[in-house]
């Protein structure tokens, strides 16, 4: 009976006697690995109540209780460590970055507000604000310092701000200058992305761009998950709400969720919006499947897409007019 154990592999009578031993190295790292394929191949792995330390004794792979149990610690911490730096798939790496996009986005729009707010009581009539205000703030500081060839230099002039002091003004700098850095964090985390989906889901990024893209995928779990759901699931990823208010009382079930950001869903007219969604989720399928599976860009998806949409408008060129319920009595008017 051959037996496959963390240490190697046993071919055993049938008394339970070792009549052959194919023993693995002491290296921890190579077995860890082989622990780990054991794992996942599942055959072969010792019956129940097979003494696996009186066989290693009995094989010559440890000599003492000691060492056995020093050697299957480190083996056990080493193939935990394999788990966890193989678990950063790429498709993990993406939701990492959309989700610090996310966070960098709240934090930059609360921190914009606030130096809008803040640098507003010395120059209100700037008329800058986000990225604008905080580079001018960099340049400048003091609306003072502006010259004569800056588009706002009248203005600054007969500004009718208060005077920024020079501490202030050094402390404004400071806080313009972060927030110039989370806009350039955003927008290397975009490019990232955009690099990223490329290479990983290059037709679910052709069909939905890549932010899109990237959103579903970190809805989803994982790119495989994705390719998992059925268009219907991919039509209102992103609606729950919606759904879930569906699902408990007579609310309207949802067209579409995070998709409606699609420039095809969003310019439709509103009549043709749910049909518009359901082509556009069915293509998303699959080119999350094609990602998955193979890999290939399918530049046809693109026209046949865009064709399909086409033919929907081209169909539903008018709303649909409401139907007069049968048998119903128009309303008399009320004499004054």
């Amino acid at each position: 009976m051959k037996i496959d154990t963390w240490f190697g592999t046993l071919e055993t009578g049938r008394a339970g006697e070792i009549q052959e031993a194919r023993l693995l190295s002491k290296d921890i790292r190579e077995l860890a690995l082989h622990s780990l394929s054991l794992r996942d191949s599942r055959s072969d792995l010792p019956p129940e109540g097979f003494d696996l330390k009186a066989a290693a004794f009995d094989c010559g792979f440890a000599e003492s209780p000691a060492e056995y149990y020093f050697l299957l610690h480190e083996v056990t911490l080493e193939a935990a460590k394999l788990q966890v730096s193989g678990a950063l798939t790429p498709d993990q790496r993406i939701i990492q970055a959309v989700e610090a996009l996310d966070d960098i986005n709240e934090t930059t729009n609360a921190l914009s507000e606030r130096l809008s707010e803040w640098y507003g009581g010395y120059f209100p009539e700037s008329g800058l604000g986000g990225e604008d205000l905080a580079l001018f703030i960099v340049k400048y500081g003091s609306r003072e310092n502006v010259g004569p060839e800056a588009p706002l230099y009248s203005k600054a002039r007969n500004s009718m701000g208060a005077k920024l002091e020079s501490a202030d003004e050094a402390l404004l700098k400071g806080f313009a200058e972060s927030v110039c850095s989370l806009y350039e964090r955003r927008r290397q985390i975009e490019a990232y992305i955009e690099n990223s989906m490329e290479l990983i889901a290059p037709n679910l990024k052709l069909i939905a761009g890549p932010m899109l893209g990237a959103r579903l995928i970190s809805l989803a779990g994982s790119l495989g998950k994705l390719a998992e759901f059925p268009s219907s699931t991919v039509q209102v990823i992103g609606a729950s709400k919606a759904l879930f208010k569906h699902l408990r009382s007579r609310a309207p079930s949802p067209k579409h969720g995070i998709i409606y950001s699609h420039p095809l869903i969003n310019t439709a007219p509103w009549w043709v919006r749910g049909k518009v969604a359901r082509a556009v989720a069915s293509k998303l399928s699959l080119a999350a499947r094609i990602d998955f599976y193979s890999g290939e860009k399918d530049l046809s998806l693109t026209e046949k897409l865009e064709a399909k949409v086409l033919q929907i408008r081209t169909s539903n060129p008018r709303p649909p007019q409401k139907k007069q319920e049968s048998g119903a009595k128009p309303k008399k008017k009320r004499r004054k």
